[in-house]
């Protein structure tokens, strides 16, 4: 079984490290990690790099496909060649995958159309403007041969999921054990229905700020149109996201 682990431009690390951890635990796997062009692709925040040994040309097939989410997901997501290969694996694969944001890559590839998924909570508005149901209350949403997670460490549970479906439970019970996936976190904000308003805020306005280059303001403009950018809450963020997107 070939996987493909998709990683462009300022990917965030844990939605590509987190499934590969799981998934290199499934028996007769060929993991394989693909960008653009073969070579090393920076993390979103710029603290290393991971090394891509294919790129499109090399890769036209694969039976598992991971697409991740990060920072960058809006600019990745208005790449046409991107997109345009994830169309193409897609169509040959048995199972296609995002986690995080990584979902609204599948949606500019018309992947989701009509179909429930799930993505970050900041990036759950995206959803429906690209023709599918949001499920926010979700961490996995499985349709048909499509699973899509939640933010980040959703990640893991998609993969243990996937395991479970292609090799069974007690291999995916096997494979959490042999990474001791026992989460037992010291806080509960993990889920905006848990964390409180000055949380969410908080998380928000960093999300915001990390992500506001003027590139990421186009592909914003371009996927969410500037109705959702005037009706945001934060009018000095709405602001920032109109003067980065027109200058």
């Amino acid at each position: 079984m070939k996987i493909a682990f998709l990683i462009y431009d300022r990917f965030t690390a844990l939605d590509i490290i987190g499934p590969y951890e799981v998934l290199h635990g499934l028996p007769d796997v060929e993991l394989q990690f693909v960008a653009k062009q073969a070579g090393p692709v920076m993390v979103d925040s710029g603290a290393f790099a991971l090394v891509a040994p294919y790129s499109f040309a090399d890769m036209s097939r694969a039976d598992v496909l991971v697409v991740p989410g990060s920072l960058a997901t809006m600019e990745a997501a208005a790449d046409r060649e991107l997109t345009e290969w994830v169309r193409q694996i897609h169509a040959h694969t048995r199972w296609t995958t995002s986690v995080c944001s990584g979902a609204l890559i599948l949606g500019e590839a018309g992947l989701l159309q009509g179909l429930q998924a799930t993505t970050h909570w900041m990036t759950l508005p995206f959803l429906e403007r690209l023709g599918a149901e949001a499920r926010p209350h979700e961490r996995i949403v499985h349709q048909g041969k499509i699973i899509t997670a939640a933010g980040v460490s959703a990640g893991i549970d998609m993969a243990l999921y996937l395991v479970g479906q292609i090799a069974g439970p007690e291999r995916a019970e096997a494979i959490q054990l042999q990474i001791e996936y026992d989460p037992q976190p010291p806080f509960q904000a993990g889920h905006t229905s848990k964390a409180r308003p000055d949380v969410q805020a908080l998380a928000q306005r960093e999300l915001m700020r990390a992500a506001l280059t003027a590139r990421e303001s186009w592909a914003l403009m371009r996927l969410l149109g500037r109705s959702f950018v005037s009706n945001l809450k934060n009018r000095r963020l709405s602001f920032k996201i109109e003067e980065a997107a027109q200058s």
